[in-house]
């Protein structure tokens, strides 16, 4: 049992479901149609920001996962 792995693994599990809150799944996982904006607009710009930032919520929750249960085997 790797008490750092554990202690950042849950780190970064809590901020990726912290920005999973906010920001929702990205579009890609989500059972309704994705918006769709005039190319250039700003509205465009918002939902791919925040499109991208889900997926970092989703990639840290992952992470923080796989480094608790790695910490916790070792």
């Amino acid at each position: 049992m790797n008490i750092w792995l554990i202690a950042s693994g849950l780190g970064f599990l809590f901020h990726g479901l912290l920005i999973l809150w906010v920001g929702n799944l990205p579009w890609a996982f989500r059972a309704g149609k994705k918006p769709i904006y005039e190319k250039g607009s700003s509205s465009a710009f918002q939902i791919f920001w925040l499109d991208q930032y889900s997926y970092i919520g989703l990639v840290l929750t992952l992470v923080g996962l796989a480094q608790m249960v790695g910490g916790g085997l070792n």
